[in-house]
């Protein structure tokens, strides 16, 4: 039996990772080189910093899976180096940042009183959060461009790139980029100052990416400033510590938690899973993931007549409005310690599949496009 060291708040780990192995849950930020010390596996979330000090007493680890796209928090050339194998779960949550960045535009809709399908919205960065952005806007009929030069120049995309610029000076630009520091396209601080001064007040910016993406300290100033600039925060730079301000500036704010519908921890935990039995050769029949989910609170409404954007919104809504998230964070966040427990306490979010709708034969294709599940 192998010994796996699991980070406490991956949810759905005992049904996933009891086959042939020992469960060891520990607090994910706080893991410690002692805890690893005889572990065969470790299963972590994007709070672990996987480095030469965590592993220095890891002698008989061989396996490092993150129930998360992103992958910054590893130091994989480490892992190479003592031929340790890593695996991340990419696209997992990539419907649950689409959903919560919809919902965001829809709250900020019924603020300022305009309708998405009227606007156009830049994506930066086009994988797989970026693309779930994407198809849900094109179901409401809004105009998108995206960024992403790593694709456009593969050249295999069958999809029509703009430049930064162009996908910049949308009504709505939301990032959706992995963190990176080098290479030709590096994404740290892709949000500075000089883009910062090119951003007109009339626009909102999101991101549900990484915090570092964005010059924090470049958007308090401008704020300070007198500015009018309406943006929805999810990432933070430097969190779980937040620059002090920054929080009261915001439209919407929450604690990185775009990505944390059940669906998309339990895609995430069944990915790793996956691997983790594929690499240790256990004979372990994984669970169906519909027959993990619970039951939605709401699991099947009628729509009669045609589906505007403000019923679409209401409907968005029923299921996950984000603002319940962002009156959380705004009562509960005083320090790094606070935020970690608004994400170790999360509630329960499900995504828009959990909700059956009837509808008329004419609203059923948009519906389904976003995501419903849409009764035949």
């Amino acid at each position: 039996m192998i010994k796996v060291v699991v980070d406490e708040n991956i949810p759905f780990a005992d049904e996933y990772f009891s086959g042939g192995c020992c469960i060891v849950r520990v607090p994910g930020r706080t893991v410690s080189p002692e805890e690893l010390a005889d572990a065969d596996a470790l299963i972590i979330r994007s709070v672990t910093r996987v480095s030469d000090e965590l592993l220095c007493r890891a002698d008989k680890l061989s396996f490092v899976g993150t129930c998360t796209i992103g992958t910054d928090h590893v130091d994989q050339k480490i892992l190479a180096d003592r031929g340790i194998k890593f695996f991340s779960a990419p696209g997992c949550n990539r419907n649950s940042v689409g959903e919560y960045i919809i919902s965001a535009i829809f709250v900020l809709a019924r603020r300022y009183c305009f309708d998405p399908a009227e606007l156009s919205i830049g994506i930066i960065g086009a994988g797989n959060t970026g693309t779930s952005v994407m198809n849900k806007a094109l179901a409401l009929g809004m105009k998108v461009r995206l960024y992403d030069p790593y694709l456009d120049e593969a050249g295999t995309d069958p999809r029509i790139f703009s430049s930064f610029e162009e996908a910049l000076s949308c009504d709505i630009v939301t990032f959706h980029v992995p963190l990176t520091r080098d290479g030709k396209y590096p994404t740290y601080h892709l949000l500075d100052k000089d883009v910062l001064d090119s951003v007109s007040d009339s626009q909102i910016l999101l991101n549900a990416s990484r915090g570092d993406v964005w010059d924090n300290r470049a958007l308090l100033e401008r704020m300070n400033r007198g500015s009018k600039l309406r943006f929805v925060l999810d990432v933070w730079e430097h969190e779980p510590k937040i620059i002090p301000g920054l929080i009261d500036y915001t439209e919407l704010a929450t604690p990185h938690i775009a990505g944390y519908s059940l669906e998309g921890k339990l895609n995430g935990t069944a990915m790793i899973a996956r691997r983790l039995s594929e690499c240790f050769g256990l004979d372990a029949t994984l669970p169906d993931p519909r027959l993990v989910l619970p039951a939605a609170d709401c699991r099947e409404i009628t729509v009669d007549g045609e589906i505007t954007s403000g019923r679409l919104m209401k409907l968005i809504h029923l299921v996950y409005n984000v603002e319940r998230d962002d009156g959380i964070f705004r009562c509960g966040y005083t320090d790094e310690k606070s935020f970690d427990r608004m994400r170790k306490n999360y509630p329960v979010r499900r995504e828009w599949s959990s909700l059956k709708v009837k509808a008329a034969d004419s609203q059923r294709n948009k519906l389904k496009k976003l995501g419903f599940d849409v009764d035949e």
